[in-house]
């Protein structure tokens, strides 16, 4: 759980009323982009206030004829997905710099200049993007914006992303919540759900990023996921 001291205040305007959160900024992000995380780590306090900096709690009237509920945790993930997190300028441009190292990596560790058949160094990469003017989106996971970015700086330094197709299998008591994980790796070519409710399906992902895909698929399944590289 977050402290108080760390918290940003995330708020939500609806039915002529202001509903705030005391947040993590970070897990509050993760939130945002159709995570599972648990709430109670992401929130400071279990409470909905009118104004939290005053502590005037929202009333639970209120709650139920603006939510339909009053349960906090489910009313902060409607606040944290319909609203607007209020971050610092540090803290935002702190995030957004660790959102581009990540970025920077990932296509570092996934493409190579096909000229040379030999990777492109981190620094090259950035010099690219910063040529090519990339604006980095707090809101998106890196490996949504790496696509775009590529696109952005291939006219610049040649380059090249080394795919690869993995034939996959989710046991049914966990294919409900693999497609958020698997979304952000890259394209599912092919899928069937099969009569037990296992969900099989062919995804298309950059080579460099198939140990980490696999890891977070066995976390996920407790590793009962079956894989395959074709």
């Amino acid at each position: 759980m977050v402290t108080l001291e760390e918290a940003v205040i995330a708020h939500l305007d609806s039915h002529g009323k202001r509903f705030e959160i005391l947040v993590d900024p970070d897990l509050a992000l993760r939130v945002r982009r159709g995570e599972e995380v648990d709430m109670s780590n992401v929130l400071a306090v279990e409470t909905i206030f009118k104004d939290a900096r005053k502590g005037d709690k929202a009333s639970e009237e209120s709650l139920k004829e603006t939510f339909g509920y009053s349960d906090p945790l489910e009313v902060a993930k409607v606040i944290i997905k319909k609203g607007e997190i209020q971050l610092t300028t540090e803290q935002r441009r702190k995030m957004l710099e660790d959102k581009r190292k990540q970025i920077v990596n990932i296509i570092a560790r996934n493409s190579i200049n096909p000229q040379t058949n030999t990777p492109h160094p981190p620094k090259r990469i950035e010099k690219a993007m910063e040529e090519a003017k990339v604006r980095v989106d707090l809101w998106k996971t890196a490996e949504e914006q790496v696509p775009n970015v590529i696109k952005a700086i291939r006219p610049l330094i040649p380059i090249r992303i080394e795919n690869k197709t993995i034939a996959v299998k989710i046991p049914p008591q966990y294919a409900a919540k693999a497609y958020p994980v698997i979304k952000p790796y890259g394209e599912v070519k092919k899928e069937e759900w099969q009569k037990d409710g296992s969900w099989i399906f062919l995804i298309e992902i950059p080579a460099g990023m198939i140990d980490d895909f696999l890891r977070e698929l066995n976390s996920l399944t407790k590793g009962e996921v079956e894989s395959k590289i074709l």
